[in-house]
């Protein structure tokens, strides 16, 4: 796209989309399974083999989803009166009697409603050159994904999508938002993300503005900030490609966008960042970015992920459809000499939860097992917890989704081990002992904590002082992890 498309043409595609039925459900109902995992694999052949009838829905699958060409007159009974106008916008390309995608519009299914999402094509389908430009415009990915999932959803009066790229956050934050600014330095993107907002017919008005990072909304304030900035952690050399380079060294971008964060948060406000981060050699991954969060913030990290980095360098060189290229080498052998000489270990990923609340409370988890999605509700329980204040008069009931589970000897008296266990959330697991157990088992809002600590003392003949001051610390420990609640 050389030009911003004139108003009209978003409201007319999306008219024929709806009129072929072109939603995420429809398109995985056609593609079946198989083809539908295929494609996610990016393998075309199977979904080619399902969309050889040529009505209109089919013939979008083939053009946006496949990258296929497709007859001329396929692709207008599909967009009638638009394949023209959409060539001429870089949408389409026309040759002899066939016409082929050269943007990428996908469905998208989310909160509900259905969405579309115009972005580059693809790269990579069927073991083809992957190589992109330095301004590609990501689509939905799964980097995307982890994001929508990982943000609040309340009701907020202004968000800000940070790096909006084709506007996918955007698009979320539209629905519980008042109002909405996305911002972006690649005037591509910012292109694409403004037609997404009008394909979508969103209803919160967004304001798509040019810049880097918070540049654009200088002494403004949200309440809630999301973010999957550029992170990819390199020596800043050689062509940057704008999606995922910063153009800063190491992880100064996570680090500058923590530091800067939480004076755009209004008080109460949220910054959900997705992040990669270095593990060094000399510093605790936690001590390292607990540093990086300013007075006055609440801080929830969870790292879900570390990365040796040989496979971080594979990685992101494969990405950037350089495997297998001239220079391939030259550039893994020089990312691995940076990664040695700053002292690298190893590469997090995972999430950066700020919370602007006046106190300063920090919890740094490393987290790698499976846990439910959307997982917005547990950091928002969290932040609840966290705020909980625990003494012996407090009430407290066992979060209904907690389970007990027990190892030992079969018909031994005691269990040799006891453990908690969440299945909602980030299904946490908490090993106890014997008073921690039946105190978690006599939480039912009734009595104290206090009373029962007191009754559980008597039962194992404990010292009811000792027994308070010893387990009313767990007890918050216990709040804190969720496994009691208020």
């Amino acid at each position: 796209m050389t030009e911003p498309p004139v108003p009209e043409l978003p409201h007319r595609l999306r008219a024929a989309l709806v009129m072929a039925g072109f939603t995420y459900d429809a398109v995985a109902e056609v593609l079946g399974p198989v083809a539908h995992e295929a494609l996610a694999r990016n393998e075309t052949t199977p979904g080619l083999r399902r969309t050889t009838g040529g009505w209109p829905l089919e013939t979008l699958i083939r053009l946006f989803l496949l990258q296929a060409p497709v007859e001329l007159a396929a692709a207008q009974r599909a967009l009638p009166g638009l394949v023209d106008r959409l060539a001429a916008e870089g949408f389409l390309e026309q040759t002899v009697g066939e016409v082929a995608a050269r943007l990428d519009v996908r469905p998208y299914a989310t909160d509900d409603q259905h969405h579309w999402v115009v972005s580059d094509l693809t790269p990579g389908l069927d073991g083809g050159s992957s190589r992109v430009g330095p301004d590609h415009v990501l689509g939905i990915s799964s980097a995307s994904t982890s994001l929508a999932q990982l943000t609040i959803r309340d009701r907020v009066g202004r968000s800000l999508d940070l790096g909006t790229g084709s506007g996918v956050q955007a698009l979320h934050l539209a629905g519980h938002s008042d109002a909405v600014v996305a911002t972006d330095v690649n005037r591509r993107a910012l292109r694409l993300a403004r037609f997404n907002v009008d394909l979508n017919e969103v209803s919160a008005p967004v304001d798509v503005r040019e810049g880097s990072f918070f540049e654009p909304v200088a002494g403004e304030r949200f309440d809630l900030i999301t973010t999957n900035p550029p992170f990819v952690i390199s020596p800043a050399t050689g062509e940057r490609l704008v999606y995922r380079d910063s153009g800063l060294p190491g992880d100064r971008v996570v680090e500058d966008i923590v530091r800067a964060a939480p004076d755009h948060l209004t008080d109460g406000g949220w910054c959900q960042v997705l992040a990669n981060w270095v593990i060094a050699t000399d510093v605790p991954w936690d001590e390292r970015l607990a540093a990086w969060v300013p007075e006055g913030t609440d801080a929830y990290v969870v790292q879900r992920e570390v990365v040796d980095p040989a496979s971080y360098v594979e990685l992101w060189l494969k990405d950037a459809g350089l495997h297998g290229s001239v220079d391939y080498l030259v550039r893994y052998d020089t990312w691995l000499s940076w990664f040695e000489d700053q002292g690298v270990e190893a590469i997090g990923f995972g999430w950066i939860n700020l919370h602007r609340t006046g106190s300063s409370r920090r919890e740094l988890l490393e987290w790698p097992y499976d846990v439910e999605q959307p997982i917005a509700p547990a950091i928002r329980d969290w932040a609840r917890a966290a705020e909980t204040r625990v003494d012996l008069g407090s009430r407290l009931t066992a979060r209904p989704d907690v389970r007990q589970e027990t190892v030992g000897a079969p018909g031994a008296e005691d269990p040799e081990t006891v453990v908690l266990r969440q299945q909602r959330g980030l299904r946490r697991a908490r090993r106890v002992d014997t008073v921690e157990a039946a105190l978690v088992g006599a939480s039912d809002g009734e009595l104290t904590v206090g009373q029962i600590l007191d009754a559980v003392a008597q039962l194992l003949d404990r010292d009811p002082a000792e027994t308070r001051d010893t387990y009313l610390p767990r007890v918050r420990e216990l709040v804190a992890e969720g496994f009691l609640i208020p």
